[in-house]
């Protein structure tokens, strides 16, 4: 049997943060509150809490699978910033499987919603997904999600480099 993987959280995997101190303190953030309007990169660690499949097929992996996935968010002194909440439908199967991921990050000052394609499941290879809207602090964000996987075990650990325009 394969390992459930961390999907983006995600999309987040995104790829989804959450609220808890200001960002500028919460995370690694290039910008200040009174750039919104220019780019700036914000970092954070994600660990996966919670991850269900629910397959078409039990005992394999097959198009149309569902996985939901629930991660904490962390800045680099191990403070939890965030989570992230998110989907993944299963597009295609096999060594080379792909899901189309739809991630929220909760991060204090508002939500980003991110989706896209995560690829490599057998490899937890990264992956980039397109940041569709926000709210709050991120209303007009627009941008993407780079995410890259530093840890397996004890728990999947992700790095999220957020990247605003």
């Amino acid at each position: 049997m394969r390992p459930i993987r961390a999907a983006c959280l995600g999309t987040a995997t995104l790829v989804t943060l959450l609220a808890c101190t200001p960002v500028a303190a919460a995370a690694t953030d290039t910008g200040s509150a009174q750039d919104r309007d220019k780019a700036r990169t914000i970092t954070v660690l994600g660990e996966v809490q919670q991850l269900t499949r629910f397959p078409v097929t039990p005992g394999s992996v097959s198009q149309g699978d569902q996985v939901v996935v629930r991660s904490d968010l962390f800045d680099e002194a191990h403070n939890k910033v965030g989570e992230t909440h998110g989907t993944c439908t299963t597009t295609r199967d096999g060594a080379d499987e792909a899901e189309q991921c739809v991630v929220t990050y909760t991060l204090p000052g508002g939500q980003l919603t991110v989706q896209g394609m995560y690829f490599n499941y057998l490899d937890q290879g990264p992956f980039d997904n397109a940041i569709t809207g926000g709210t709050g602090s991120y209303k007009r964000a627009r941008g993407w999600v780079h995410s890259d996987t530093i840890a397996t075990t004890p728990k999947v650990v992700r790095r999220f480099t957020i990247h605003l325009v």
